[in-house]
Parts: C-alpha cells; structure tokens; sequence
C-alpha cells in the first residue's frame, strides 16, 4: 500500500502569496511591534537551547524570516517563535518578516506544519494542535490527516492520547513514557489500571513490548475470573487500519510469535474486488 507524501517543502510552499514588502521577498520589521502566536502549538521552550540560539543570532543574526500576519498596528508571529525569541535575548531592534493575511486556523496549521518539519512538538503537543484544528475547520480527521501529509490513523492515534489521566500525559510531555507506552496505556480500560502499569514501566523501565505483555496478562486474570477479556489494544488499532483499508471486518489472531489474519468477504462480487486489491 503506497503512503501518503508528507509535505516536503517547507513553509515557502504554503506562503506563495506572501507580500513582497522588497525585492528580498521580506522587511525588517521592529521586533517590538511583534507579538507572539496565540495559536502556538509548541507550550514548552528549552532555556538551554534558546540561550545557544541567541548567540548565535548575536553574531550572525536572523537568517530566516518570521511569519507574521498584520494585527491592530503591529504584527502577530504565526510560525518563528525561536527565532523570535532569540532575538529579544540577542538585543535585536529589527528582524525579517515575511508578511501574509491568515485566519486563527491558518495560522495554527502553519505553525503546526513548521514544528512538524522541525519535530518540535512533544506527542501531546501536537495532539492538542489536531484538536484544536479540527475544532476550529470543522473538517474529518482524515481531511486533517491529508492537509498535513499524515496518515489518518497517525492523526486518530495522537488523538487518542487525550484521553490519558493529566499526570500520564506530563509523562509523556517530558519523556518518562514513550510515544508507544502511551499508545498501549491508551487502550487500558481504567485510569487506575493505567496508573499502576505506569508505575510499572517507569520503576522498572519495560520496554513497549514488556508492557503490551503485562496487558495481556491482566486480561487473561480477569477472564480467568469471569470478565470479558480486552483485545491487545495494538493488535486492535493494526485490525482497524487494515479495515478502513480493505472495506471489511478483518481479524488478527496472535499465537507465540505467529498468528493469522483474517479478512472477511460476504459475496463473490466483494471477494473479487478484495483479491484486485491484495493483487
């Protein structure tokens, strides 16, 4: 199955009608008469990494213009807030601008894509960049998904991370728990079971795999007692991905290190058109 393209071009491809304040294709605006981006996707800023920045831009200043859109009598940063900032550090009174008209949601997916591009975002980060998207759009998860150049289950997984307790989710922001330890924690039914496996992953470092074992381990207790038993919440989300791809129930058996699938087909026309599709 051929995946999508991600977007490769950087922000000059979704600035083409950017103004053309001179014949370098930006101005030297006051940094002062700048504000920062409200919409911001990216909440936390490594104090080291700006100082580095700002030395930098002392000695050979701002190489690549901000993205502002106009506001009131000034500017409003849309995409740049390093660069931004590191200027104030640096003692600039002017850095340069390229200057284009953007609705909130605009200037959120711009800023979204530039930190994207850079993987500045931390995982809850840019989950909360695709909710306050498709909130402010209006549009599917997988319009998202392609406007972005992302899967759409990359987009309903990231989602799915909201849903964790706020403590698990500051793990995840400062990079106790892995991306795939939220994901598991993720499909664990309560918040209580998600705070003792946890415990577990950070107090005795389990890998992702060690994790979905213990999972499942908790699930064969509880049928053993009499409770339905949870599906592997990966082998699950793999289950849905091949479904929305295939257009019909699919089912996948884990057995030691093997397993099966099955995909499921309820006429001859349906068969025929799922052997083109694995053909």
């Amino acid at each position: 199955m051929a995946k999508r393209k991600a977007l490769g071009k950087g922000l000059g491809a979704l600035i083409p009608d950017a103004d053309r304040e001179d014949e370098g294709g930006f101005l030297m605006c006051p940094i002062d008469a700048i504000s920062p981006n409200p919409h911001q996707p990216r909440q936390r800023f490594s104090e080291p990494e700006l100082e580095q920045m700002a030395a930098s831009v002392k000695e050979k200043g701002v190489l690549t213009p901000l993205l502002v859109c106009r506001a009131g009598e000034g500017y409003q940063l849309i995409a740049g807030e390093r660069r931004w900032r590191a200027a104030q550090r640096a003692g600039l009174e002017r850095v340069p601008v390229v200057v284009r008209d953007a609705t909130p949601a605009e200037s959120l997916e711009l800023a979204l894509v530039e930190n994207l591009h850079r993987q500045d975002l931390n995982p809850i980060e840019e989950a909360l960049a695709y909710q306050r998207l498709l909130e402010q759009t209006g549009v599917t998860q997988e319009e998202l998904a392609r406007r972005l150049g992302k899967d759409r289950s990359t987009v309903t997984n990231q989602l799915r991370l909201l849903g964790l307790p706020l403590d698990i989710q500051q793990d995840l922001m400062e990079g106790r728990l892995s991306m795939g330890h939220a994901r598991v924690l993720a499909g664990v039914k309560t918040p209580v079971e998600q705070a003792l496996l946890r415990d577990l992953v950070v107090k005795k470092g389990l890998s992702v795999r060690q994790l979905e074992e213990r999972v499942k381990a908790r699930s064969g207790r509880r049928k053993g007692a009499g409770s339905p038993s949870r599906p592997d919440p990966y082998i699950r989300s793999l289950e849905d991905d091949l479904k929305r791809s295939l257009g019909t129930k699919v089912e996948i058996a884990r057995k030691g290190k093997g397993g099966r699938i099955v995909i499921h087909f309820f006429s001859d026309e349906e068969l025929d058109r799922l052997l083109d599709l694995l053909s």
